[in-house]
């Protein structure tokens, strides 16, 4: 299973790389946040390691890393515009659980976070 990137999504990557003017594409990652367990993390990826994983579509591209790889399987990412907002978001078919703001996640791979019966 591998992460899929929408079109709206791969035109926003290509926009803030130009803009920037360097880069490899964006990475993706997470981090222990919010009431849930996880936030994604997005940030530019300067180089590509032989541990990560890239993703692409139409020239575009989201690195992760081989330690979040495992929580990060089957996500789709895209970019969305609502009224005046703009973000990227993210479908993880494996979160069990998000928080009420949509900014955190647990899945049952979640190191050190266990699920209450």
């Amino acid at each position: 299973m591998s992460l899929e990137i929408t079109e709206n999504a791969a035109k926003r990557i290509k926009t803030q790389l130009a803009a920037r003017g360097s880069g490899e594409g964006l990475r993706l990652s997470i981090k222990k946040a919010g009431c849930s367990g996880y936030s994604y993390v997005l940030d530019f990826a300067d180089k590509v390691t032989p541990s990560d994983t890239v993703y692409e579509r139409d020239d575009a591209k989201i690195v992760v890393s081989s330690e979040d790889l495992k929580l990060l399987k089957g996500v789709r990412v895209d970019f969305r515009r609502e009224g005046l907002n703009q973000m990227y978001h993210f479908e993880n078919p494996n979160a069990q659980a998000l928080c009420g703001c949509g900014e955190s996640f647990f899945t049952e791979d979640s190191p050190e976070i266990k699920k209450i019966d």
